[in-house]
């Protein structure tokens, strides 16, 4: 890697731990958003950096839906483990229950939907002030609008309009009883910027992002991966296809991209290549309307 693309790594983890330990100084009960994807992967080593030599002071929160990559939920208690982090799982499943509330049908029945009911109700659970998450800003336009702190009203809905200024590094945290806020401790860097980052720091990754053979079917021009979660009619073909992951989702909405790269330079080249972005290729959900993301957002969602 080359000097100054060293330095502008450098520079984007020096803002990040920054902002960790904003979090730690500014809030009481934080917790970091873990989904076993690469970008709140990412967040778990500067984290580590942020507060070495001590440990990682609040725990990894995963909001599991039920519909992940058995290679991302494996990696996931691996990690937790071998940075001795606190991990809090709360299920979906079990908020349906709880709550009494429709499980969606269809082809692809996904519960992303869903996941905004067991958050806020994690959220009261631990009584959380800050939940930091993993999101960029060019992922998706509705993340585009967010500030680093993003504050959330006491029924956990934001509002993209009411967003508070944040000139020369100074982050507001303060917030009213009931409030939280999620922290976007990575909001400035790109996927390229993660993946660079991820090969410089030598971060081990679940083997999906890499390329391997799996069976899939293909709706609409996407790959989807055969899994007991979706619905496979009979005029789907079942194919074997090397593919990889760009993106860790729910198995039920998130679609493979067919490719060779089998290390992390290989991956990092085809990134520097494509001209489509991380959700607008892989993303089921996000397709649903034009403001999808947003929508979600404004109801709770990470």
């Amino acid at each position: 890697m080359h000097a100054h693309q060293l330095d502008y790594l450098q520079q984007l983890e020096a803002e990040s731990i920054h902002i960790f330990r904003e979090v730690a100084a500014q809030f009481e009960r934080p917790a970091l958003l873990f989904s076993g994807g690469k970008d709140s992967i990412t967040l778990v080593q500067l984290a580590k950096k942020a507060f070495a030599p001590g440990k990682i002071p609040f725990p990894l929160v995963h909001i599991d839906t039920g519909h992940n990559f058995p290679e991302a939920l494996a990696y996931r208690d691996w990690l937790a483990n071998e940075v001795g982090a606190t991990l809090i799982v709360r299920k979906v499943e079990d908020t349906i229950k709880q709550r009494n509330l429709t499980e969606p049908k269809g082809k692809f029945a996904s519960r992303n939907w869903l996941q905004t009911y067991t958050l806020l109700d994690t959220i009261e659970e631990f009584k959380l002030d800050a939940c930091i998450g993993g999101a960029r800003r060019d992922e998706e336009k509705a993340r585009a609008k967010e500030r680093i702190f993003s504050v959330r009203d006491d029924f956990g809905q934001w509002d993209p309009k009411l967003q508070r200024p944040e000139l020369w590094n100074i982050y507001n945290g303060r917030i009213h009883k009931g409030e939280n806020v999620r922290v976007f401790p990575i909001s400035n860097w790109t996927e390229l910027d993660v993946w660079n980052y991820i090969k410089t720091e030598e971060i081990s990754l679940p083997s999906i992002y890499f390329s391997h053979n799996r069976e899939v079917i293909e709706h609409e021009g996407q790959l989807i991966a055969v899994s007991p979660f979706i619905t496979i009619d009979e005029n789907d073909t079942v194919l074997t296809k090397r593919v990889r992951y760009r993106t860790v989702g729910d198995m039920t909405c998130t679609a493979a991209v067919e490719s060779t790269a089998a290390t992390l330079d290989e991956v990092v080249n085809e990134i520097k290549a494509t001209r489509i972005s991380e959700r607008g290729e892989t993303r089921i959900d996000d397709k649903v309307t034009e403001a999808a993301m947003e929508d979600r957002k404004k109801n709770g969602y990470f």
